[in-house]
């Protein structure tokens, strides 16, 4: 098993968390009910939120206070949105995969990574159209 980094270690009550989005603690108990957030639990059973938890959270609340997007339609957003991290992903692992390939038969790299992320920096393994 991985691991964790720290923006995923969890170390925050859901009374922190409430008290510092200004949201009730019920709604993000119902936020979990629907599996939007997967708090970790202490051994007491106790919700442990991370970093990670506390921008998902923000996410939800902005998707729905500011946009309009009731919880049926975050839930879909936030899977495309996960969906398409894994697919970055995975392009990012194909051109390292055909970068090693070309190297291991004394090709050059017929194109320019860097360039390529240049012009399209949302497909940087780093970038993330979540955080935004």
């Amino acid at each position: 098993m991985s691991e964790r980094t720290e923006t995923d270690r969890p170390k925050y009550r859901i009374s922190v968390i409430s008290a510092r989005l200004g949201i009730h603690p019920q709604t993000i108990r119902t936020y979990e009910k629907m599996e939007l957030i997967h708090p970790a639990r202490s051994q007491g059973n106790t919700r442990l939120f991370s970093d990670r938890d506390l921008r998902r959270i923000e996410k939800i609340q902005t998707l729905t206070r500011d946009l309009g997007v009731n919880l049926a339609g975050v839930e879909v957003i936030l899977r495309k949105l996960e969906q398409i991290e894994k697919m970055k992903e995975d392009v990012h692992d194909l051109i390292a995969a055909v970068r090693k390939q070309l190297e291991e038969h004394g090709l050059q790299y017929a194109c320019n990574l860097e360039n390529i992320l240049e012009r399209y920096p949302w497909l940087a393994p780093d970038a993330s159209l979540q955080d935004d």
